[in-house]
């Protein structure tokens, strides 16, 4: 069960890639939380707060992709040329 904002965030808007040679970088990670927060009806925190909770819970190094309604979100917002 998630317990903050950012446990329930990883588990809603990402998932575990190990296979993968890419991760998430630091804009897309941060925009994707962001995302997730305005779809979840929360308010995002500052992203020194942000990534002083992902460094807490071990998730830069980390291959993570992005699952679910943030996702299309995130992609549909940052790149509208594809659409």
């Amino acid at each position: 069960m998630a317990h903050s904002q950012f446990d329930q965030f990883l588990q809603e808007a990402t998932y575990p890639d190990p296979e993968s040679d890419r991760t998430l970088d630091g804009d897309s990670f941060y925009g994707l939380y962001t995302s997730w927060c305005y779809g979840s009806h929360r308010t995002p925190q500052a992203e020194h707060v942000f990534w002083t909770a992902m460094n807490r819970r071990g998730i830069p190094g980390q291959r993570l992709r992005m699952k679910g309604p943030a996702a299309a979100d995130y992609i549909l917002s940052s790149y509208p040329a594809m659409v």
